[in-house]
């Protein structure tokens, strides 16, 4: 208790240093959160992917298409519980920089495999498949646009041309999961090819990839090696991964962006170090005569560990808390300016454990030399010193 005292006394020494030390360690923290949030929210497609979902695509890209008729034979292979398909559309609604999701789905099964996105099957989705150009959209995407039920969604086509006028039948959500995506238009597949079909000759008949649920994880490389033979002498072989890999395979293309920004994380983390260090530092060289002080009064070796390291993490605690404390809303706020493009964008618990681990290794270390020093000087040598 009498250890606790001296540390509080010692915070009202310098407290205009005192407070810029803890802003310091602060802003140091905040910018580790918020990149480490980033590189989250880049992953999130992988960390989410479920486990027992796999996805089967082109063998050369998958923005090659497959014929629909892989479907039926897919399926039949054993384990497969469910499956859909997909295509990825995009278009331009609005203007280029309005990005966000625009695939036609198999509205029969997309959301029996995509299970984590709720949707109202009685309203909504039968009104999907009553409705050619019905299409589904995500909470935040309805909040974002101001889009109801009824309006419609004109989109200039890219990948495939023309002018798609759609129609809002209905949304989804992720039910308060954050996890969840709540990005997407998604819209009648048939509505898409019977257009191509009749404007684009060749191009009906195809979708992007497949989806499937198997009913046993253990067992998707026994099925995947069985639908990539199945297709191996076709003239649009397949490749068969789990969601995750697939996933994984799109994050792989800004590989070198994130490693960038982890490496920027850690170089403020050294930063934060350095703060608290010369802090400590100071402090100790401005005491070495009342280190000494301490010791002709019965201090040990052990109160001074507790006296110093105590002051260094306290410090850091502080200023580290503070840190996170602030970040919450910031990410808050880049959330909702940046949701097209980090439609998943949280303080993950691993972010906050590696944050709050280092505030207290930097307490530690940066009390290390103050402490070297204080324990090796005599007390005729700290009686003498001049601070």
């Amino acid at each position: 208790m009498k250890i606790f005292k001296l540390i509080l006394k010692n915070f009202k020494r310098h407290k205009l240093r005192l407070s810029l030390t803890i802003v310091g360690i602060a802003i140091a923290v905040m910018a580790f959160s918020l990149l480490r949030t980033v590189i989250t929210a880049w992953n999130a497609g992988v960390d989410i992917a479920s486990p027992n979902r796999v996805v089967t695509s082109h063998a050369v890209s998958f923005i090659m298409p497959l014929p629909i008729s892989y479907r039926d034979k897919i399926a039949k292979i054993p384990g497969i519980e469910s499956i859909t398909y997909a295509n990825w559309f995009q278009g331009v609604y609005k203007d280029k920089n309005q990005f966000f999701p625009r695939m036609a789905i198999d509205a029969e099964t997309f959301f029996q495999v995509y299970y984590e996105y709720k949707v109202d099957t009685s309203l909504y989705l039968e009104a999907m498949k009553k409705q050619r150009n019905g299409c589904i959209i995500g909470k935040k995407i309805a909040k974002e646009y101001n889009l109801k039920i009824g309006d419609k969604m004109i989109v200039d086509g890219d990948i495939y041309p023309g002018r798609w006028e759609f129609e809002v039948v209905g949304y989804y959500s992720g039910k308060g999961d954050p996890k969840v995506d709540e990005t997407w238009m998604v819209f009648n597949w048939s509505y898409l090819d019977e257009q191509l079909r009749q404007s684009q000759s060749g191009r009906g008949g195809y979708v992007g990839w497949y989806v499937f649920k198997v009913k046993d994880p253990n067992t998707i490389a026994e099925i995947s090696e069985a639908i990539d033979k199945e297709f191996f002498n076709s003239d649009a072989k397949t490749k068969t991964q789990t969601e995750q890999a697939f996933n994984q395979s799109f994050v792989s293309m800004s590989g070198a962006i994130l490693s960038a920004i982890e490496f920027v994380s850690f170089v403020i983390i050294g930063i934060l170090f350095l703060v608290l260090a010369n802090t400590m530092i100071m402090s100790a060289r401005e005491r070495i005569r009342e280190y000494a002080v301490l010791k002709t009064l019965g201090f040990t070796t052990s109160h001074l560990v507790m006296l110093i390291t105590g002051e260094a993490i306290i410090i850091s605690f502080v200023g580290g808390i503070f840190g996170i404390a602030v970040t919450f809303p910031i990410v808050d706020v880049l959330a909702e300016a940046f949701a097209r493009i980090f439609p998943i964008f949280i303080v993950a618990n691993s972010t906050l454990v590696i944050a709050v681990s280092f505030i207290i290794v930097a307490g530690i270390i940066s009390s290390l030399v103050p402490l070297y020093r204080s324990i090796k000087t005599s007390i005729v040598d700290g009686l003498r010193h001049i601070g």
